[in-house]
């Protein structure tokens, strides 16, 4: 789905992930679940390009729900992975989240389960090989992708803003979706590993010039980052 010229989505309002899109090729941000395969053939089908055009993969966290199919794309198709030094155990496998998951309704969690199951959320693949990003550095991906240190929710959690797209992907730095109870609307992500370090690291998305929030759960958010950012506070 198109979310903006150069800008498509990849899943739905309970995980997606995202393709940035210009002459040179596709940067991925995020991989979704397994099962989302189909779905980003079917996308790049419908952009005229094929999965030779993405450059990279940018993962803005290591959790199971971000890394679906990075490593089918590394393995077999020599696509480069990039994820935070500090989660890059968790892409791997090594390390887990230890996080509770908050409050909970039942309709909520259901449809959450339910879609991460026909997705094949429980059969991700670990990554097995990646690129470690520092923070604070631009890639060279399409779309010259800025990382900026996130942790919080994972010690290596990172946003990345693409200033072609005025957006800011967030994964899970915040959401404007709760996959526990179903609140839209800016606010913290569940399943964070230190809620209070996640809140102190908003302070780095309140400058950034985007206009446009997207996290891995929610829908796209418009409007400034300072924002975005009271909003979740309050």
């Amino acid at each position: 789905m198109q979310l903006a010229p150069g800008l498509r989505r990849v899943g739905n309002d309970i995980v997606a992930f995202h393709l940035i899109e210009t002459p040179a090729g596709i940067t991925m941000i995020d991989a979704g679940l397994p099962g989302h395969w189909a779905d980003l053939r079917a996308e790049l089908e419908d952009m005229g390009r094929d999965i030779r055009d993405i450059r990279g993969v940018v993962l803005t966290h290591g959790d199971s729900d971000h890394i679906g199919i990075a490593e089918r794309l590394r393995r077999d198709h020599g696509i480069p992975v990039y994820v935070h030094a500090a989660d890059a155990a968790r892409a791997r496998g090594e390390a887990t989240s230890h996080a509770a998951g908050g409050p909970k309704r039942f309709g909520a969690v259901l449809g959450f389960g339910a879609y991460a199951l026909r997705k094949g959320g429980m059969k991700s693949t670990h990554l097995t090989s990646v690129m470690e990003m520092q923070g604070g550095e631009t890639l060279p991906l399409p779309g010259s992708p800025q990382i900026i240190g996130m942790p919080g929710h994972s010690p290596g959690s990172v946003a990345v803003f693409v200033p072609s797209v005025d957006t800011v992907f967030v994964g899970d730095a915040l959401t404007t979706r709760n996959v526990l109870t179903g609140v839209t609307g800016p606010q913290p992500a569940p399943f964070t590993d230190d809620p209070g370090e996640a809140l102190r690291s908003l302070d780095a998305l309140a400058e950034l010039p985007a206009h446009r929030v997207v996290p891995g759960h929610g829908p796209a958010w418009s409007g400034s980052m300072a924002d975005a950012v009271a909003q979740i506070r309050a």
